[in-house]
């Protein structure tokens, strides 16, 4: 006789404004090793030292040169918070920089709904490129919560 599966699922009633955000790296070149090379101690902190709202943090690889980790935040004034600040935002303004080897890219589910999206110097599509229509972050599209709400949270 066989042993019954383990089944489990979890009450996430707790957290209703939960917000899972997937991040890639993607090494195009040597220049794009160094660039990680750069960004990993303070991915390696943001491991040990959670910010404020960052309820769990994983790594993963999704390819020998395509690295990504997986964040549940507990809500989006938390995320942007922590985007705001260092080490995030240093890294955002040297993206022209770290993206000459690399692509980043990330996407975000939100627990009340709306997905976004954002993709730098990546050579090939991922996630949602492979299906939904390429629209350009700029005007009413630039900041992560006006794509959540389709640009309408910019333009009002």
């Amino acid at each position: 006789m066989q042993a019954p599966v383990d089944r489990r699922s979890v009450d996430l009633s707790a957290y209703p404004d939960l917000v899972m955000i997937m991040l890639g790296f993607r090494v195009k070149g040597w220049r794009g090793l160094l660039a990680m090379r750069r960004i990993g101690p303070g991915l390696n902190r943001i491991a040990r030292n959670a910010p404020e709202g960052l309820l769990a943090h994983e790594a993963m690889r999704f390819g020998l040169t395509h690295f990504g980790f997986r964040q549940y935040w507990r809500d989006m004034d938390a995320l942007e918070r922590f985007t705001r600040g260092d080490p995030h935002a240093g890294w955002w303004r040297d993206v022209r920089a770290l993206s000459a080897g690399a692509g980043f890219w990330h996407e975000t589910y939100h627990a009340r709904g709306g997905v976004e999206a954002l993709y730098v110097a990546m050579p090939d599509p991922v996630g949602l490129q492979h299906f939904a229509p390429e629209r350009r972050p700029v005007g009413p599209f630039m900041s992560a919560r006006a794509r959540v709400q389709g640009g309408a949270a910019a333009a009002a």
